[in-house]
């Protein structure tokens, strides 16, 4: 091909649209037509340029595909494309295609853009038929290859192409052996393979309701659509779906002359990988099978031996090999994964691709390729991703441990956990004083099992999801939940749980839970902790052992990220514990303090008495009690994160929430009454529940609303954020708080609240003499606030957008119920790619967050601008934020290392972008 001529444009105008061909010689492409050629075509065509010992073919491409599966048939041109190609391919050979004497044989083999492996088809030895396996034992000289060659034809084109149940041939095989009796397929003699032959074509007359076909080409046909309907099949869509690669994009189809590797025990079939793929260690790892096609490894039909035990076997190709591993290592400059064929002692490569890794190997392997000089550090950091940090950091059961699973929920917060069942907070509580380790098991959790899920290992609940209070919380925490186990009848009353098949877990029997996985089993699995969170805690150090190998490639890694990243990194922390682990997991502030938390435990009559108040005395002195304590809480947050910004949310929650539950009430009151000894405290707190109870709370009397119907209660939580910064600067201390409210819909909302805020927060300045800037702003997690963005960017010094209450309002979705009920369902049918409430919405939310963004800005340009909903810490929602132009993003302390590297990542890959 000449260099001046696009590899895109056929030199002839005989295809469907003129200049556009569909066929390509594998010496005519490279790796970087993966759209057009798949991954597998591309790289053929790549190694073929290199030199490499490639059967000659040609790729059939995805544009190809995409027209057969939209129209229904094969577009026009590619008959003839496809004979024009046969007829070079024959030349290049010396053989015809199934011809009786000497035939060419080929394989029709899949080959995506990305890889797919074993979602869709292949077929072998297309060519052979009655007559030309005689010809194909003339030329190789060993008749039981040649009936071998064939049985395996009509095995894989009777249920590839025609549709047979492949059990079939696999009960003929099987009997075929027991006849014999032999245990493997390569004691069958050609004999016994010829009468194997006959009773597979007599399965495909019955099954299939025709003649294997005899016509190659009519065989090659047939397998090219099969190859392109098997894109469309239920386990690809699937696969697609869960893998997230796009539905339109069709396969390529490879067409490759047959090289054989079962002629006998100087021919075999491999895979073997450049670097291990396990570990990232350099070495020789891989798998070889004597006398065997590829699919024979696959099916694991016989046990392969050590990559390593080729030299022994077949010294001069193993050291072939070895020279082409690393010369493809080299030329990908990343871990290759290569499967290869030996026929007779002649080395042959049928495929090579970038390979598949676990998290601990991407880390080792893109350090250990900056040092060889392969990479930079910006690609080693486009090498790895958050997802595989995160794997990392989470403690993991044992792989090898006896388990019995008795259900499954929701993945919430990954982690191993192993504990006692208790019911309710306080049991959590005083067991885990006594030095048990608890898992607390919930229906669902709510704000009172806070220090109850404290106390725990994990939480595990049989309602919610992913963003269940239950889930962000233990998120927040880095503690394990496992959500949403709706299989497990949780009966708190009775202090037991119940899983399928009548297993029934009282309290005090151990259960472990995977919230990696989301399966819960009955007894302690052991756990394997993570020296990446020993790391990360500054407990741990980069040495010489295989643990502190992998802690220094991810220093590494991570120290580039953040020399590289624009966006902020801060913390979803409440506490000052969570503050201080948040800061040595990088923090650089607190982007959310939900006050609510502190509202509860030993305050609980505190804010009960606020609630019940009838007289505006009662109201103020149940507020002067709170004062203090709300102080004493940001005091020690301020000086956790002395010298970086603190972002204070007034309070959010319905005031329902911090009262009894309505059934559990009633039912006291009940008997009470009936006993004739009624509390009228309980009384008025039933009233009060009945009174608050609203239809959709989270749409109701929360946030900004209830600063505006409850006076006094915005104005003392100021109070004591002004007072205590007041207090922490006084002791020389360096506090920057930032006062959030929530739920704001109009400006007007915020403009009355900021006034009263200033207002007392310059009574706090005249009263202890201290100059206090402290920012005022709000959370944009309305769909209003958002489209009246410039105008709330008036009174605002900030906005903050709380993601999971804005997907809940732009969806119509109450995050505690969908997931659970429909969530699944959804995914399957592939209306969603991933949750929204996981990844955001770019499209809706995402859009809404852009323009907020720009309205905000063109009202007040020096906006600063964060997100702290959950997709604050989510790999790909980084992303979305980096590009809108946010300043930081704020998470749970256990998600900071991944939006760190996650934040690094897109500014490196933007720059790249520039640059390129």
């Amino acid at each position: 091909m000449s260099e001046n001529k696009d590899p895109l444009v056929a030199e002839s105008s005989d295809s469907d649209v003129e200049g556009v061909k569909f066929v390509y010689d594998f010496t005519e492409g490279n790796r970087d037509l993966k759209d057009l050629l798949g991954g597998k075509g591309a790289n053929l065509a790549e190694m073929t340029n290199l030199g490499l010992p490639v059967p000659p073919g040609f790729t059939i491409t995805t544009e190809a595909c995409k027209t057969y599966l939209d129209s229904g048939d094969e577009p026009a041109a590619l008959r003839d494309e496809v004979s024009a190609h046969l007829e070079a391919l024959e030349a290049t050979m010396g053989k015809k295609l199934g011809q009786a004497d000497n035939p060419l044989l080929v394989s029709v083999r899949s080959g995506a853009k990305f890889s797919m492996p074993g979602m869709m088809d292949t077929v072998l030895n297309i060519g052979l038929s009655d007559k030309s396996v005689l010809g194909l034992s003339k030329q190789a000289g060993d008749d039981r290859f040649a009936w071998d060659s064939y049985r395996r034809l009509i095995q894989m084109f009777g249920k590839t192409v025609l549709g047979v149940d492949g059990e079939l041939f696999e009960e003929a095989l099987e009997a075929a052996k027991e006849a014999k009796k032999v245990t493997v397929d390569t004691d069958l003699e050609a004999a016994d393979l010829k009468k194997l032959v006959t009773k597979f074509k007599k399965i495909v007359k019955t099954e299939a309701g025709r003649d294997f076909p005899q016509d190659p080409r009519e065989q090659m046909d047939l397998a090219i659509h099969a190859v392109f309907d098997s894109w469309n099949t239920d386990r690809a869509k699937l696969y697609r779906r869960q893998e997230r690669i796009p539905h339109d994009l069709g396969t390529a189809v490879n067409v490759c002359s047959m090289v054989f590797g079962n002629l006998g025990p100087d021919s075999g079939t491999g895979v073997a990988f450049t670097r291990d793929p396990a570990s990232g260690h350099q070495g020789v790892y891989g798998d070889y099978l004597q006398n065997a096609q590829g699919e024979d490894v696959v099916a694991g039909i016989r046990n392969t031996v050590p990559l390593a035990e080729l030299e022994s076997i077949d010294k001069k190709s193993y050291d072939q090999l070895m020279q082409i591993m690393e010369t493809l290592e080299t030329h990908y400059k990343d871990l290759c994964d290569i499967e290869f064929t030996i026929e007779r002692g002649q080395l042959w490569m049928l495929q090579t691709r970038v390979g598949k890794r676990t998290a601990g190997a991407a880390f080792r392997i893109a350090t250990q390729l900056v040092d060889q000089g392969l990479i930079d550090e910006a690609e080693a950091l486009q090498r790895v991703t958050g997802a595989q940090l995160a794997q990392l950091m989470f403690p993991r059961f044992d792989d090898q441990a006896k388990v019995e699973q008795i259900g499954r929920g929701i993945a919430a917060s990954p982690g191993a956990a192993v504990g006692k069942a208790v019911f309710d907070s306080y049991t959590a509580i005083k067991w885990s004083r006594s030095g048990e380790k608890v898992i607390l098991i919930r229906r669902e959790t709510n704000p009172d099992d806070l220090d109850g899920m404290i106390a725990a290992e994990g939480i595990l609940t049989s309602r919610g999801g992913k963003t269940s209070h239950a889930a962000v919380v233990a998120r927040g925490m880095g503690k394990t939940c496992v959500c949403g186990a709706e299989e497990l009848e949780v009966d708190t009353k009775r202090r037991r749980m119940t899983a399928p098949g009548g297993v029934v877990i009282e309290e005090g029997d151990v259960v472990s839970i995977d919230g990696s996985t989301g399966k819960v089993y009955l007894g302690e699995v052991p756990v394997v902790p993570s020296p990446v969170v020993e790391y990360f805690e500054g407990r741990m150090h980069a040495g010489a052992d295989d643990a502190d190998e992998l802690v220094a490639a991810v220093h590494r890694i991570m120290a580039y990220a953040d020399r590289v990243r624009r966006l902020r990194v801060r913390a979803n922390a409440d506490n000052a514990e969570d503050a201080l682990r948040a800061r040595r997991f990088g923090a650089q502030g607190i982007g959310l303090c939900r006050t609510e938390h502190m509202f509860l435990g030993d305050r609980r009559e505190l804010v009960e008495r606020l609630i019940l108040a009838d007289t505006e005395a009662e109201r103020e002195d149940s507020l002067k009690e709170l004062l203090p304590l709300q102080k004493r809480d940001f005091v020690e947050l301020f000086e956790a994160m002395d010298g970086l910004p603190v972002t204070v949310r007034l309070l959010d929650p319905p005031l329902h929430e911090f009262l009894p539950d309505v059934t559990e009430l009633s039912v006291r009151v009940a008997l009470a009454e009936s006993r004739g000894d009624a509390n009228e405290n309980d009384l008025r707190l039933l009233q009060a529940v009945h009174r608050l109870h609203e239809q959709n709370p989270m749409l109701g009397l929360r946030g900004v609303r209830l600063g505006l119907v409850i006076p006094g209660l915005f104005t003392m939580q100021v109070r004591a954020i002004a007072e205590a910064a007041a207090e922490r600067k006084n002791a020389k201390g360096d506090p920057r708080a930032e006062i959030m409210i929530p739920l704001v819909g109009t400006v007007q909302e915020l403009e009355i609240v900021r006034e009263e805020a200033d207002q007392v927060i310059a009574e706090v300045q005249a009263a202890t003499g201290t100059e206090l800037k402290l920012a005022i702003g709000t959370m944009i997690e309305l769909p209003r606030a958002a489209l009246t963005a410039g105008q709330i960017a008036e009174a605002a010094q900030f906005f903050s957008f709380g993601t999971n209450d804005l997907t809940q309002t732009v969806w119509g979705f109450s995050r505690d119920d969908v997931e659970a009920s429909f969530f699944t369902a959804y995914l399957e049918k592939g209306i969603f790619g991933v949750s929204p409430f996981e990844t955001i919405d770019k499209d809706g939310v995402g859009s809404l967050v852009k323009s907020a963004v720009k309205a905000g800005r063109a009202t007040r340009p020096d906006l600063k601008l964060g997100v702290c909903g959950e997709h604050g810490g989510d790999p790909e929602s980084v992303h979305f934020f980096h590009e809108v132009g946010l300043d930081y993003v704020s998470c749970s302390p256990f998600r900071i290392p991944v939006a760190r590297l996650e934040a690094g990542r897109a500014a490196s890959s933007a720059k790249g972008s520039d640059h390129r």
